[in-house]
């Protein structure tokens, strides 16, 4: 017997009991625990920031009373990939989250594919500076560690390098990191070996921590996407800790249909032994810069400076634009890709580059180059196919993620899952196609992640847990951004508790920001 059901025959042996009065009850909702069980009818009741009681509680009173019947209940939403930190810390209007609050998120990992401080406890005052819509849970990237102690330089660190890199990861997660975020397809950590990540790791792997990567190769760049999940196998095993293929596929024509060769190798190494997992974010099209997606690695060491020296030398320019065009392919096409932002010129947001090459007369590589050597512009890129897509979403240890942004409404033209990813997951997948149940995508979101992150008391509904609570209505759950039209709030969410104060009604915001910086090991 789980312990849900324990709690609940507990409770109904003390039915003879007073009737109990409690701060909340949400009466008579279809309960999702977070474990993949199917749904059940119960009572939630809260006291303070934790579930008090859950089961038939008829003769039970509270302040406050939400009536669920016809609604789900759930835990909250855990995303654990976004790039939210720096509006979080900096934007104390940001911070309030309503893009991610409206999807029934409560809690969000930031310092994601490498990146963010190193220094943690700074970034965790500037969150705590101002009310937190959500919570928050850090990692320590490997990019920005090794930035700190060899800049952009390619190039393995010596071994006092290689010791000042962990002492810096070891600082992380004293402060309370859940873990170390990679992103080796990226600058500088595409100049690192395998070595290094393991190595890292196990200072990570110290602090019952995890290892998480956007992986060296999604496609076809340089060592294939198949090998760049088996570094991911490699560190894991070697480094003694959980690994994650993080926002998990296969990026271009050259490797569709590849899904199934890595789900194999996935399954492989977890019959081994080895604690492996993936996250993806429902949407066929992925976001990144212009400069990572198209210019090869070589050309970005020393960073932006080195580059545009590069790009003013005729010989050099030439092996770049080479090189650039056959990036291009690998991502379908100038037609497939699409501008996010481009601050010297917001009027090219949103345009397709086949689109600003035909405005500027001139090649798609050459308008590409144009951009980059004004400042650079950030991307989305139509790159992968539906059916990879559901395979690896139909895996029984692939999270749920964004990887989203937090944008003020009308800024840019952002990806569309920095609105809609977790509503859309329930719409599209489970709804309208049936790749999974209700249940199965209900746990992606929040048990799965609880789990794999070392989240204590947190993706569950049982007493005891914390009230982090999201009820929704199922016929009226959807993602309203679009590619196009991304700047739209996501609708169906009825009431979403955070640490158990309310914080939506009927997809708005109360005025009671409860977010926490959590620290791992903390509830």
């Amino acid at each position: 017997m789980n312990r849900l059901r324990f709690a609940f025959f507990l409770f109904a042996a003390a039915s003879g009991a007073p009737a109990a009065h409690f701060d909340v009850l949400v009466r008579g909702g279809r309960v999702l625990d977070g474990s993949g069980t199917p749904w059940f009818y119960a009572d939630v009741a809260l006291n303070g920031d934790r579930i008090a009681a859950v089961g038939k509680l008829p003769d039970a009173t509270a302040t406050l009373v939400v009536d669920a019947r016809g609604l789900y209940v759930a835990p909250g939403f855990i995303d654990g990939h976004t790039h939210a930190g720096p509006a979080l810390a900096r934007n104390a209007a940001l911070a309030a989250a309503a893009p991610i609050l409206t999807q029934g998120i409560t809690t969000v990992f930031v310092n994601h594919d490498g990146g963010g401080p190193t220094d943690l406890v700074a970034q965790r005052r500037a969150l705590e500076a101002h009310p937190l819509g959500v919570n928050v849970a850090q990692l320590i990237g490997h990019n920005s560690v090794r930035t700190e102690v060899l800049n952009l330089a390619d190039r393995a660190p010596d071994e006092a390098e290689l010791a000042r890199m962990a002492a810096l990861v070891r600082r992380g997660m004293e402060a309370g990191a859940f873990g170390l975020s990679a992103g080796p397809f990226y600058t500088p950590g595409n100049f690192s070996k395998t070595e290094e990540h393991i190595a890292l790791a196990r200072v990570a792997a110290e602090f019952d921590g995890f290892y998480t990567s956007h992986v060296r190769d999604e496609g076809d760049y340089t060592i294939g996407v198949v090998a760049a999940v088996d570094e991911v196998i490699r560190v894991a095993r070697e480094a003694r800790l959980p690994g994650i293929v993080t926002h998990i596929k296969t990026l271009g024509p050259r490797v569709w249909g590849r899904s199934g060769e890595i789900i194999r190798r996935i399954n492989a190494a977890r019959a081994d032994g080895v604690e492996l997992f993936a996250d993806q974010y429902p949407y066929e099209a992925s976001a990144t810069g212009l400069t990572a997606a198209l210019v090869p690695a070589w050309a970005q060491e020393g960073g932006a400076g080195a580059l545009k020296g590069r790009l003013a030398n005729p010989e050099t320019l030439g092996r770049v634009r080479r090189e650039m065009v056959e990036n291009l392919a690998r991502r379908a096409g100038a037609e497939n890709i699409q501008i996010r932002t481009f601050p010297p010129d917001p009027a090219l947001e949103g345009l397709r580059l086949d689109a600003v090459a035909r405005k500027k007369l001139i090649e798609p590589v050459d308008a590409a180059i144009e951009l980059i050597r004004a400042g650079g512009a950030s991307i989305v890129s139509f790159n992968m196919d539906e059916r990879d897509l559901r395979a690896f979403m139909a895996q029984p240890w692939t999270m749920t993620c964004s990887d989203g942004e937090l944008v003020a409404l009308g800024e840019g033209v952002p990806h569309p899952r920095s609105y809609g990813p977790f509503p859309r997951k329930i719409r599209r997948y489970v709804v309208e196609e049936n790749v999974l149940t209700l249940e199965q995508a209900v746990h992606s979101m929040t048990g799965l992640p609880a789990t794999v992150f070392r989240l204590r008391d947190r993706g569950a509904i049982r007493v005891g847990a914390m009230a982090d609570i999201a009820v929704f209505d199922l016929a009226a759950v959807r993602d309203r951004a679009t590619y196009t039209q991304p700047h739209q709030l996501s609708e169906g969410m009825k009431r979403v508790f955070v640490n158990g104060r309310l914080a939506l009604v009927d997809g708005h915001l109360t005025t009671a920001p409860a977010g926490l910086v959590l620290k791992r090991g903390a509830p």
